[in-house]
């Protein structure tokens, strides 16, 4: 049974990690935006930080018994039939738990065994190669829907690319690339998921290769790839444009692979946009030096302490921050090659924002009407114009661009 058709479950959906601080800034945003009769719950491995949470949820809402109340269950990251019972409680499961590639895989095993759909943060390509290999079978044969990456990592690429195919209107191959621009703090679970994959690249390429292995080929004549840009000057934005070797540009690509209307040929690059040459080589000099330094143990523990995971700024620098990801497709429309510029844009990404998509997608996953899938799929697959929706009407908007 599919986990959105579990009603006799006595949870729409549980929080785990919510005493860390993303976790806590969803169950904020759940608590103040959740529909009236969401029946949640608290997951996490310290019963008298849980209930810190849940006083703190209450006090922040007085009146409102039902988050007095708030159900807590206690359940460590290690302890495979501990999240087996929470799994099979709920009809989604959220969880803010990273580095994943040392924390996730039991929670994702126990999801795709209950047939519990199940949505996260992470940002590790190694993770969600791996979860591939070894859960999506299992996934796909209960109804749960894996669906990894819905954060800023990738939320804002996926859809943001969904919606430019759609404006465009391409009938033949589309490309499409995507600019990353910000202002803000990456937050330390980011962070620290960051330099765990810049340490392991041997292992990330052997889980992609094992995942190109377990997929096959595409059997509908249909292609749909990630394509590594180079350095450049994009003369239409206004921006240098720097390679982006994050987790987002596979994600579209999968989501191209899965839907038909990317056409027949979907390619997407994914970029960092700076508006200076001197910007655009110093990020490049400061991207290959943290490579660099991942990959010296002591090193890598000396920046991984000096940016610890559970913390973040305060509200005050998180109002400041901001996203923004141009987009451009281009591709024949009626025999006319067409061009369409498109922005997805918000507030603080690492952090709000963040903890914005992560609740909308559990809460997409668990009321709204969406296409019939399972096993693990992206966001865009799972959720597409539900989703935008939803992110519309909470404020990240998601624009055409009249150049």
């Amino acid at each position: 049974m599919a986990a959105s058709d579990a009603s006799d479950r006595p949870y729409d959906l549980v929080l785990v990690g919510a005493t860390g601080f993303t976790g806590g800034l969803t169950a904020d945003y759940l608590a103040e935006h959740g529909p009236a009769g969401l029946r949640w719950a608290l997951v996490g491995r310290n019963q008298g930080k849980l209930e810190k949470v849940r006083a703190r949820l209450a006090e922040a809402h007085p009146g409102r018994s039902d988050l007095a109340e708030l159900p807590l269950l206690v359940a460590d990251a290690t302890d495979r039939e501990a999240l087996l019972g929470v799994a099979r409680q709920a009809r989604v499961v959220v969880t803010t738990v990273g580095p994943y590639l040392h924390h996730g895989e039991p929670l994702v095993a126990a999801c795709a065994e209950a047939g519990t759909d199940y949505v996260d943060l992470t940002g590790e390509p190694e993770f969600v190669d791996r979860m591939y290999t070894a859960h999506h079978a299992t996934a796909a044969a209960s109804g749960a829907r894996i669906v990894h990456a819905c954060g800023f990592d990738s939320i804002p690429h996926d859809l943001g690319a969904m919606f430019t195919v759609q404006q465009l209107g391409a009938t033949g191959p589309i490309t499409v690339r995507g600019v990353v621009r910000g202002g803000g703090m990456v937050s330390g679970g980011t962070f620290h998921s960051a330099m765990a994959a810049m340490s392991r690249p041997r292992q990330m390429r052997q889980a992609s290769s094992e995942r190109r292995k377990a997929e096959g080929r595409a059997t509908d004549g249909r292609s749909s790839r990630a394509v590594a840009g180079k350095p450049h000057r994009d003369s239409r934005l206004g921006y240098w444009l720097l390679p982006l070797p994050t987790l987002d540009p596979f994600v579209v690509a999968r989501s191209g692979r899965a839907l038909s209307f990317y056409g027949p040929e979907f390619r997407y690059s994914h970029f960092a946009g700076v508006k200076t040459l001197p910007y655009a080589a110093g990020g490049a000099m400061g991207v290959g030096a943290l490579t660099l330094a991942a990959q010296v143990g002591p090193l890598r523990k000396l920046l991984l302490d000096r940016m610890p995971q559970g913390q973040g700024p305060d509200a005050a620098k998180r109002e400041k921050s901001w996203f923004t990801v141009d987009f451009v497709g281009e591709g024949q429309v009626n025999g006319t090659a067409t061009t369409v510029h498109t922005r997805v844009s918000g507030g603080d990404p690492g952090y709000g924002e963040t903890a914005k998509m992560l609740a909308e997608s559990a809460l997409c996953l668990a009321f709204d009407d969406n296409p019939h899938t399972a096993g693990q799929v992206t966001t865009a697959q799972a959720m597409g114009d539900n989703l935008l929706g939803r992110l519309r009407a909470a404020g990240i908007a998601f624009d055409v661009v009249t150049d």
